[in-house]
């Protein structure tokens, strides 16, 4: 095999659109799980709900030993729980709150961004 050879590369091929599409999709993706995630605390199960409030609907219930991303917070109704009183509420997924009084961000306020 000559040097010339090993020089030579194969023409990129060029992605198709839907290709492009389905990278982004994926990285987004990515970038959702690889996103902080915090502990529940220990010992409770605690309830998903539809909104900031006890007042919305259950939407699920996370297992012992969750751990949760937070996409945005927002006050709503005041819960008492492991890590104190408060009225903040966690976004962790597309209409699915928790209590910020059973997850460990390790504050008493805000760690992320507003929820709109």
């Amino acid at each position: 095999m000559s040097l010339a050879a090993l020089d030579t590369e194969a023409p990129e091929a060029q992605p198709a659109p839907e290709a492009d599409a389905e990278a982004d999709a994926e990285a987004d993706a990515a970038g959702a799980r690889s996103a902080k995630r915090y502990p529940v605390a220990p010992g409770h199960r605690v309830n998903v709900r539809s909104g900031p409030g006890t007042n919305y609907r259950l939407v699920k219930v996370l297992p012992l030993g969750a751990s949760v991303p937070i996409n945005c917070q927002k006050p709503g109704e005041r819960i008492s729980g492991p890590y104190g009183t408060t009225n903040l509420w966690d976004n962790i997924a597309n209409g699915q709150f928790v209590s910020d009084a059973y997850v460990r961000t390790g504050s008493d306020g805000y760690v992320t961004i507003r929820c709109s």
